[in-house]
């Protein structure tokens, strides 16, 4: 066989390699044709020809970005440091390629300045308590730039937030005058309710002399069951008045005996 006869089958043999393209399910194939945009293609095999058209290829998978480490200082005047995670993904290959020269980096660095913008806006309270919602807000903001590049971010994640040491112990400071604080509260309550009680039950009393008498011997009796060696204690005249009276009530309403 001629050398060139070997050089053409070698040439057309590249060129059919070149011509068919297999894309992968999640793969598109954006055609330029003539440096104009042409179609998009895929997945499956497909087909460009070689020198008019070229294709760019494009993945639809989620992408993870990483988020750098941001340094950002609160609403009150608190220095942090904050890093997330981004998952996005291509939905218009077309846009992606033709709108933005590399969709990746502008969407990473999008993302960068968005979380400093938005967290900024924030107390550092509702940065250690609301992460959900602060990740919906960045979430969303970055939802609506990037549509215009056929990306789709579907969702932000917060990882961490550094604070420096003597911002920790203000915060420990913090949480623990607030457990004193509703100490305090929860004792006062208590000591509410306490006194309510003993003032029904001291009005109840006062309608019966005699179960304010009882409730004085009660309590003798529970100081006596003490480890004591001597209990003074003054005897009201009103408690014996009042024991005799009882007394008299009991003999009264006795039977009288019959003489034999």
């Amino acid at each position: 066989m001629e050398p060139f006869t070997i050089s053409l089958i070698a040439i057309l043999l590249a060129l059919v390699l070149t011509i068919f393209r297999i894309l992968r399910e999640y793969e598109r194939g954006v055609i330029f044709m003539l440096g104009r945009f042409y179609k998009v293609k895929g997945p499956g095999l497909i087909i460009v020809i070689p020198f008019i058209q070229q294709m760019v290829k494009v993945s639809l998978r989620i992408l993870v970005w990483d988020i750098p480490t941001q340094d950002l200082i609160t609403r009150d005047n608190v220095s942090v440091k904050v890093n997330a995670v981004l998952y996005f993904r291509v939905v218009d290959p077309e846009k992606a390629i033709i709108n933005v020269e590399d969709f990746m980096e502008a969407t990473g660095q999008l993302a960068q300045t968005t979380l400093r913008s938005v967290l900024g806006q924030h107390e550092l309270d509702e940065l250690l308590a609301e992460r959900e919602r602060l990740n919906a807000d960045v979430q969303e903001i970055l939802d609506a730039q990037t549509d215009y590049w056929g990306i789709k971010v579907s969702n932000v994640e917060i990882k961490h937030v550094d604070l420096d040491e003597s911002m920790i112990r203000a915060i420990a400071k913090q949480a623990e005058a607030e457990r004193i604080r509703r100490a305090k509260v929860i004792h006062a309550a208590g000591e509410f309710e306490a006194s309510e009680k003993l003032v029904a039950a001291a009005a109840q009393l006062a309608t019966q002399s005699e179960s304010m008498q009882l409730r004085y011997l009660q309590t003798l009796t529970e100081i006596a069951g003490e480890k004591s060696s001597t209990i003074v204690f003054p005897l009201p005249m009103q408690l014996i008045e009042n024991f005799s009276r009882m007394m008299g009530k009991q003999a009264d309403s006795d039977p009288q005996e019959e003489p034999a």
